[in-house]
């Protein structure tokens, strides 16, 4: 059971995030200090820092926890599913939930305006796409627990996550790009996204 002192850091640790995004989305994140977000929270810099390496770490603090949320929702799967079935369902399933995770630390609205900053801050982009091939191995060895598989002999658990990981990269781009930034959006557009998977993998292109 949480103690009230792990309650507080929480609250505390919270309280940082939220902070952090509002003066990243409203002055930029490059203009942003480590000072002036334990400011906003009334902490020193030194708490700040007990949490979090930097302003990064800060910046993709909720990334980190929709990850774990959605590598719950496959290890959830049932065993039958093929892979790529069992990665399409937990995500577009677990975009019904999703917003209670976010919620618990960030409003939704405020966390999809500081997706567009990390897509347009190279420093933040660069983090975001490194976590990702960090997320895309911890995905692959799920994959391999659940076929039965040695992820170091067989490749296919690697190859079917990079698949998968690739098609969500596009999707977020494209989302990012669009007027409609919601929850809703970004699910129908991974939906779509994900129903050419095959196809694009498996059919001729080419008109006749």
């Amino acid at each position: 059971m949480e103690t009230l002192r792990e309650r507080k850091k929480q609250r505390t640790r919270d309280a940082l995030v939220r902070a952090a995004f509002e003066l990243f989305t409203t002055q930029g994140y490059d203009r942003t200090t480590v000072d002036e977000i334990a400011e906003a929270v009334d902490v020193s810099q030194r708490t700040f820092f007990r949490y979090f390496a930097g302003k990064e770490d800060a910046a993709l603090a909720v990334q980190r926890l929709t990850e774990d949320h959605f590598y719950e929702a496959v290890r959830a799967r049932p065993p039958h599913e093929p892979p790529l079935e069992a990665l399409r369902r937990a995500v577009l399933e677990g975009w019904d939930t999703i917003s209670e995770v976010i919620e618990s630390v960030v409003p939704v609205d405020l966390y999809l305006r500081m997706y567009r900053v990390v897509e347009s801050t190279p420093v933040l982009l660069a983090a975001h796409l490194r976590r990702s091939a960090e997320t895309e191995e911890r995905f692959a060895r799920l994959v391999a627990e659940r076929e039965g598989l040695d992820v170091d002999a067989d490749p296919r658990p690697r190859v079917a996550v990079a698949v998968f990981g690739a098609v969500m990269r596009v999707t977020e781009r494209q989302w990012s790009a669009r007027e409609d930034l919601n929850l809703e959006a970004i699910r129908e557009l991974t939906a779509a996204y994900l129903d050419h998977v095959g196809p694009a993998l498996a059919e001729k292109w080419r008109a006749s």
